[in-house]
């Protein structure tokens, strides 16, 4: 794929967007949250549906791509791997990854007849919702567009191939089945 001199090939827009889902998963789990705080909301399954959401969307597809393909080049392009940018956002995914955690474990006792976690879960989810709502806002305002400044014309189709690579590593279906649960969440919500 040829570039044009003064255009770049984009390489973090399909990140961007891959956000606005999560953004919106994340907009529940706060409502949701908030709900199971106040004892009104204690549909268990839907923190689970989170969690699948959060670990085959979120991490597995999107997060993949970041890891895996994005920051590697930011690195491969001399950014340090350790007290960087990237150090940062590795660190935020493993917190991150600690609240699903945590949320799944306290849902899964919960339909197992063990009440009162339901602060557990509340904490959780809120706690997972702010980080991923912080982190999320220094990837789109500060780390994609230092990345599409300073990653050379060279490594941008290798990058490019690299999402499409670890996009052929999940199911075809990924993105509509997660919008389409998404979106019925925000139904029952109305």
């Amino acid at each position: 794929m040829s570039n044009d001199s003064n255009q770049k090939q984009d390489i973090t827009g399909a990140l961007v967007n891959e956000h606005r889902l999560i953004l919106r998963m994340i907009a529940l789990l706060e409502h949701n949250a908030t709900r199971t705080a106040a004892k009104t909301y204690s549909n268990w399954h839907f923190y689970l549906d989170g969690v699948d959401f959060i670990r085959n969307y979120a991490d597995r597809f999107h997060h993949a791509k970041e890891e895996d393909v994005l920051f590697e080049a930011l690195i491969k392009n001399g950014m340090p791997r350790d007290h960087s940018p990237v150090a940062a956002m590795l660190m935020e995914h493993e917190q991150g990854r600690a609240f699903v955690k945590s949320m799944e474990t306290a849902a899964l006792e919960e339909l197992s007849g063990q009440a009162g976690r339901e602060m557990t879960i509340a904490d959780n989810a809120l706690a997972y919702a702010a980080l991923l709502r912080e982190h999320i806002a220094k990837e789109d305002e500060i780390l994609y567009p230092l990345a599409e400044r300073v990653i050379p014309d060279t490594m941008r189709d290798g990058i490019i191939a690299g999402y499409a690579a670890a996009e052929a590593r999940t199911a075809a279906d990924l993105t509509a089945r997660y919008e389409e649960a998404v979106a019925g969440y925000e139904q029952e919500n109305e």
